[in-house]
């Protein structure tokens, strides 16, 4: 009930995410709380009485109640936009430096990642849900490492996507053309499960992928595991069956923009 029945978060901005949230809702009831009370108020004070048949004075108006149901509303909603904004503004900041940069890539029905410091990539296929126990050792995982800032850049290969773990309380559309990006800091290890939160096509339930946050040295352990199966340098935009907007390539990682991993193996 504290977290208003949302996940554990599990990031450095869960706590202003789950606080918002709460705050709006208990705003909300308030508001609620106070019209059926009022209402009630006016069905029980001026009802009709048994034998009364004379209508009651008629009012055409009320100016200082008119004011007070305009200007209370507008302030309210003004407000919720602040702070709304506010928070945006801070869960899409991705003006500090990241230790990790991760592209991450949706495709229909699965998930690339290039994992932009170690120079390595991991590609995934398309969740098989037959039902029975050991699914999640086959779905796409992507690693990260605790209490590091990680920044996801985000691209889709051919249709909307839309990239979202649960636990971190945070997810954002991958647009066909267009690269976004957001940061978090992991703060508790652990495997959280992530999937396509954006209507993609008839396998839209099976585009699943996990995300373990371990310890540093586990996660330069798994980097040095992809680069020993070949999986050295990065799975290229180029791919994608629109490319990158002009004035979009700019926010990509060096190296992901139009090369693919026999250029990059090359270099």
């Amino acid at each position: 009930m504290k977290r208003g029945f949302l996940p554990k978060g599990v990031t450095e901005n869960s706590d202003d995410i789950t606080f918002f949230w709460n705050a709006t809702w208990l705003w909300a009831l308030a508001v609620g709380v106070l019209t059926w009370g009022l209402m009630f108020w006016c069905l029980a004070r001026y009802r009709a009485k048994k034998g009364d048949n004379t209508l009651p004075p008629q009012m055409q108006y009320n100016v200082p109640l008119e004011i007070l149901y305009t200007v209370v509303p507008v302030f309210m909603v003004a407000v919720l936009f602040g702070k709304t904004v506010e928070l945006e503004e801070k869960l899409l900041d991705t003006s500090q430096k990241p230790d990790v940069t991760v592209n991450v890539v949706g495709k229909q029905w699965s998930w690339d990642f290039n994992y932009i410091e170690a120079r390595t990539y991991d590609s995934g296929v398309q969740a098989e849900l037959t039902g029975k126990p050991g699914v999640e050792e086959t779905l796409p995982t992507m690693y990260l490492p605790v209490n590091k800032r990680v920044e996801f850049v985000l691209t889709s290969r051919d249709v909307i996507h839309s990239f979202w773990v649960p636990q971190f309380l945070q997810k954002l559309d991958m647009v066909p053309g267009r690269v976004n990006r957001f940061q978090v800091t992991p703060t508790e290890t652990g495997t959280f499960t992530g999937k396509c939160a954006e209507l993609c096509g008839a396998y839209h339930s099976e585009m699943l992928f996990q995300v373990k946050v371990v310890p540093q040295a586990e996660y330069d352990r798994q980097m040095a595991t992809f680069r020993d199966r070949g999986q050295t340098g990065f799975l290229s935009n180029s791919l994608n069956r629109s490319g990158i907007e002009q004035g979009q390539q700019q926010y990509l990682p060096p190296g992901v923009r139009e090369s693919d991993v026999r250029e990059e193996e090359g270099n």
